[in-house]
């Protein structure tokens, strides 16, 4: 049997993030051949992610990556057991990259991305990847959810990690501040739609039926009915409506104001929290 160093430990230990013992093992069952060795620990992942792929998995985080090459970003939701692991550096990299993945490939399927060939290591797939950091934290994780968007994008992650936004800009987009603001004043606010046209006809209608009996039951003239309605919707699209809500840096303004004033229009949005699916 080959001799297996100290040394060969310490490599194999920096290629894999696993345990020493883990390595010295590996090491000793293919001889010492390091790379057989560390597709012996892979497999070993894969069987660990089996064991552990019924734990439930509340805790978790959002990656982002904006591609301005290709024109696009991309939010992912990367779940895990715990918060410990959640903050991870490991946990937050592995995150970043799969981000990354559906920023450049354009796969949004949960199932589809785990096969792919990651951009930065084609000898690899996600699912490897998502293993190898499995391997080393011992939780059960796994992709979520993945939402990409094409044009000029912006993304906000907050500091906890639990929450993302991404913007899709045409205009003045070089008003990079702005959009960030932009991005959280969604977080915060958790707008509904972006415009009165987004939100859908029948919960339109209902609450114009709520509004409409609670004027009549409060014994207004017949000829008020309809301002008095007016008003009431129009306060309920600001609670609701992103471009009509009031703008978190300066509430004597709304979104829709303040992008007009910087010659910016928005053509959508998307929060993504942990959990949230």
């Amino acid at each position: 049997m080959a001799e297996i160093t100290a040394a060969m430990v310490k490599s194999l230990r920096e290629r894999s993030g696993l345990p020493m013992m883990d390595c010295k093992a590996a090491l000793q069952e293919v001889g010492g051949d390091e790379a057989a060795a560390m597709e012996l620990l892979r497999k070993r992942g894969a069987l660990a992610a089996e064991k552990k792929a019924g734990r439930e998995t509340a805790e978790g985080r959002i990656g982002a990556f904006v591609d301005r090459e290709k024109g696009a970003g991309s939010l992912v939701e990367l779940q895990c057991e715990t918060a410990p692991v959640a903050n991870n550096p490991d946990f937050k990299e592995l995150a970043a990259k799969i981000a990354k993945q559906v920023a450049v490939t354009g796969c949004t399927d949960v199932a589809g991305l785990a096969a792919t060939k990651c951009v930065d290591d084609p000898g690899q797939t996600v699912q490897d990847l998502l293993h190898d950091v499995l391997n080393r934290l011992r939780e059960n994780m796994k992709i979520a959810s993945a939402i990409r968007a094409t044009g000029h994008v912006a993304t906000y992650v907050h500091h906890t990690g639990k929450l993302g936004v991404m913007i899709v800009a045409e205009g003045n987009v070089q008003d990079e501040a702005l959009l960030n603001d932009v991005c959280m004043h969604i977080a915060f606010a958790q707008p509904d739609a972006l415009n009165r046209e987004q939100v859908p006809a029948d919960l339109v209608a209902k609450e114009q039926e709520i509004a409409r009996e609670q004027i009549k039951a409060s014994g207004k003239p017949e000829n008020m009915i309809e301002k008095i309605l007016t008003g009431k919707m129009n306060r309920w699209f600001s609670e609701r409506v992103l471009l009509e809500q009031a703008f978190v840096k300066d509430d004597k303004k709304t979104v829709g104001e303040v992008l007009q004033a910087a010659g910016v229009t928005l053509k959508s949005y998307h929060r993504l929290a942990v959990g949230s699916n």
